[in-house]
């Protein structure tokens, strides 16, 4: 099979596409061999390319996290699927188990969903990371409530984006932050009550005068950095602040103890890196109810971009070049 090979940590030329062995099933389990349509391509795809997977001694890798495709052959063991239904799911790519970048997968029944019958398999490939960080990040980490207000930085992102639909979805008040009127329209399309355009308004006065002063109950960062602290002010006393990136060593805690902050951090791989089975199988049930909605048309994710598979170092350049609205997509194979 074809597939799209990462032969040593790198620029994006170190991607290369290449013929490999296809993978085959072992009997007896509960595992599903899937003929990949499409794979999303992700900020950790090209963090990974560039520093070096969490298995350096197990090169070379396959990246791709996200994928979506057709069941081609199952296991002895498996009860939910059968051979040519549409799934996706967010397994692999990670440097030890072979990601998505290729023709063919095997992943294991209990991890994937069904495909959202009303989206491409484009718009299912770009799901599955996405979703599961921002629902994580919000309902688990975040504990979000009907009613509460919240702040989504970079709210035209990738996770951003599903994020603003996700806290609507939950009865919240959602403003976020952006960087052009262009993101402003697609974020108030999307369900933002509030648009703060931090290039030319301070994001901590904007969601403090959307509050009357208080503060909102939740604040998720999706950027990192500086963003992180520079935020804690815009957040109510006894709020909540989750990030999905590691807090900098120099990151200024006083006012987030100075208002009693609970601080969640949010990394939805931390199943695949720790081989947590059963945290495995609950994204998949959150990747069920996500096809749920999306098919109730209450839930999209957008993709920017496409390129074929033997494209994915310009996929990896697009991505890297400056701020993408939605997912970037690998096409692989026909629907």
């Amino acid at each position: 099979m074809k597939a799209v090979v990462m032969t040593a940590a790198g620029s994006p030329e170190v991607l290369q596409l290449q013929e490999i062995p296809k993978p085959t099933l072992p009997l007896g389990n509960t595992q599903l061999l899937v003929r990949l349509v499409a794979a999303g391509v992700n900020p950790i795809d090209a963090k990974l390319r560039q520093r070096g997977t969490f298995y350096p001694e197990q090169m070379p890798a396959i990246l791709g996290c996200d994928g979506a495709g057709v069941v081609e052959a199952v296991g002895a063991g498996v009860g939910r699927f059968r051979v040519g239904d549409a799934v996706y799911f967010c397994y692999g790519g990670l440097g030890a188990d072979q990601g998505n970048y290729a023709e063919y997968t095997v992943v294991d029944e209990r991890f994937v969903a069904r495909k959202p019958a009303s989206v491409s398999f484009a718009e299912a490939a770009a799901a599955p990371l996405v979703l599961i960080t921002a629902w994580e990040a919000l309902y688990e980490r975040g504990r979000l409530e009907p009613g509460e207000r919240v702040l989504v930085h970079a709210g035209a992102g990738g996770v951003g984006h599903v994020a603003i639909q996700l806290a609507k979805l939950k009865g919240a008040f959602v403003c976020t932050t952006v960087s052009s009127q262009e993101k402003g329209t697609f974020v108030k399309e999307l369900g933002a009550d509030e648009v703060i355009f931090y290039k030319e308004t301070d994001f901590v006065s904007a969601a403090l005068n959307w509050t009357g002063g208080e503060g909102v109950d939740l604040a998720f960062d999706t950027v990192g950095g500086e963003t992180l602290h520079q935020t804690f002010p815009a957040v109510r006393v006894y709020g909540d602040v989750v990030t999905i990136l590691e807090p900098k060593a120099d990151t200024i805690w006083k006012v987030a103890r100075l208002r009693n902050l609970r601080i969640g951090l949010e990394l939805m791989l931390t199943p695949m890196l720790q081989g947590l089975e059963e945290e495995l199988k609950h994204h998949g049930e959150i990747l069920a109810e996500c096809a749920r909605w999306m098919d109730e048309g209450k839930l999209k994710v957008e993709v920017s971009r496409v390129f074929p598979l033997g494209k994915a170092a310009e996929a990896h350049q697009f991505l890297e070049s400056g701020s993408v609205t939605g997912k970037v997509v690998l096409m692989i194979g026909d629907e």
